[in-house]
């Protein structure tokens, strides 16, 4: 059966597909990314040049250690850690969700059918005529097409896909926190590595005092108190190193836990054989910031609330729906198929709110508030991530200074006990000399790992604070729209 329309509901249809096809008006605002309140570059930095190779290999940071069980450790807890496999989960809540909010701009079509008896009165005040209980029976497909002409489904779409973007960007915030905090609980244990070798050297070196005055004592030359001294920065010495043989097992069991592998056991290193990585060079953009996840995150935030404005301003107009159906309807099933069964329908349903109590206008008002506190949050996460660059620029010039400072001590310890061991042993001075400059070299030693450690860790925290590099690898957001 051919279907046909009258010339007045062809001119209906005609004329709400084409001005669904014409493209309608969509309800603001739109979003433009707000001037950052931060100074325009960072004043803190040291002359630089970065090779192109370089440049690459800031996308991986933590590989210019130049460690390779630094690289394992690190690319494991990105393949096991649960916070990192719960935001991947979360990734792709949002991103069913995003589909969900696109299919809201088709059209929608059901499938129905249906097989009904039924028993009718006989006693009404209309007669019953034919058989009675009698069968029905149904089958067709609804559709139904809302028009979006204020943008309405437009702008919800808009912000799901913002808050799939903020997501991934949830994602990469949580990398980027496991990539740092995997290398700084390394760099602590090569740390304590470098104390307990230094700890080794100073405790040989304190047991070679500790058998001299021994013998001095024997050969009547020095008192006893000498060799009780000595065995007092021998026993300080043994429980220095029982501490920070603890402190290493700590830091191994947190190491293992960011891994997910519980049993995990680190050989010994040693931190002072690892590289110094670039400096960063003079100057830097403050736009740099824009590489940080949390940034991008937090800007994703304020897309999507933005957006959620408009959607709650569109429903203070009319939403407009195409619904048709078209089908069969008999009482013998043999017939459903047939001409003669044939149904169809095609309306229009317009809906208008008229009076609401203000509750639209109150829905608007808080689409509106929470955009501002967007804004706020947005703008925080700026100015937080610049200080935190400031800082980490400080921390790595001042740490490298102090390490120059420290290794320049620890030599200067060095000959002073020296100086000291040999004037004692010839009878020119006292004990008590050799234990102030034993003690003066054991700090010093100490010194200089951390001092080494610390300016590791304040690379890292650079690296962290710029989210990832200097010269990051720019993402477009519609790469992100295709996955």
């Amino acid at each position: 059966m051919k279907l046909t329309l009258k010339p007045l509901q062809q001119s209906l249809l005609l004329g709400l597909v084409t001005m669904s096809l014409a493209g309608c008006q969509v309800l603001g605002p739109f979003y433009s990314r707000p001037e950052p309140v931060v100074p325009a570059e960072y004043t803190t930095g040291q002359a630089g040049q970065l090779t192109q190779e370089q440049q690459l290999a800031l996308q991986q940071w933590w590989t210019l250690f130049n460690d390779s069980k630094l690289n394992q450790l690190v690319d494991t807890a990105l393949a096991k850690n649960n916070n990192l496999q719960s935001a991947v989960a979360r990734i792709e809540e949002a991103d069913a969700f995003a589909r969900e909010s696109g299919a809201s701009l088709l059209p929608t079509v059901t499938g129905t059918t249906s097989g009904i008896r039924n028993r009718v009165t006989e006693s009404g005040i209309f007669p019953v005529f034919g058989d009675n209980p009698r069968k029905t029976y149904k089958i067709g497909l609804n559709g139904s097409y809302e028009l979006d002409f204020w943008g309405k489904l437009r702008r919800g779409n808009e912000a799901a896909r913002a808050q799939l973007l903020a997501t991934r960007y949830a994602k990469e915030a949580v990398t980027w926190s496991l990539s740092s905090l995997v290398t700084n609980n390394y760099l602590m244990i090569r740390s304590l590595d470098g104390q307990l070798l230094v700890n080794q050297q100073n405790l040989k070196t304190a047991q070679d005092s500790l058998d001299l005055a021994k013998r001095r004592v024997e050969g009547g030359v020095s008192t006893i108190l000498d060799a009780h001294q000595a065995e007092l920065v021998v026993t300080t010495l043994q429980t220095q190193a029982l501490e920070l043989k603890r402190q290493r097992a700590l830091s191994e069991h947190q190491l293992g836990l960011l891994t997910t592998d519980l049993g995990l056991k680190i050989p010994a290193g040693d931190l002072m054989a690892m590289p110094q990585p670039l400096t960063p060079p003079t100057g830097l953009p403050s736009a740099l910031m824009e590489a940080r996840p949390d940034v991008r995150q937090a800007e994703q935030a304020m897309i999507a609330a933005n957006a959620n404005i408009g959607v709650a301003r569109a429903a203070f107009y009319p939403s407009i729906a195409l619904t048709t159906t078209y089908g069969g309807e008999s009482i013998a099933l043999n017939n459903l198929l047939k001409s003669p069964a044939r149904v169809w329908s095609l309306g229009l349903d317009i809906n208008l709110p008229i009076f609401n109590g203000g509750r639209l206008k109150a829905r608007e008002e808080q689409a509106t508030a929470q955009q501002k506190q967007t804004l706020a949050s947005y703008q925080n996460t700026l100015q937080t991530a610049f200080t935190e660059v400031s800082d980490a620029l400080v921390n790595t010039s001042q740490y490298r200074e102090q390490e120059a400072l420290a290794q320049s001590k620890e030599k200067t310890t060095a000959n002073i006990l020296t100086v000291a061991q040999n004037r004692y042993q010839a009878g020119y001075t006292s004990y008590l000399e050799v234990l102030d400059a034993q003690r003066n070299h054991n700090e010093a030693t100490q010194a200089m790992v951390q001092s080494r450690q610390n300016t590791l860790i304040a690379t890292v925290d650079l690296f962290k604070a710029l989210g990832g590099g200097w010269k990051p690898e720019s993402v477009k957001q519609e790469e992100y729209y295709k996955k």
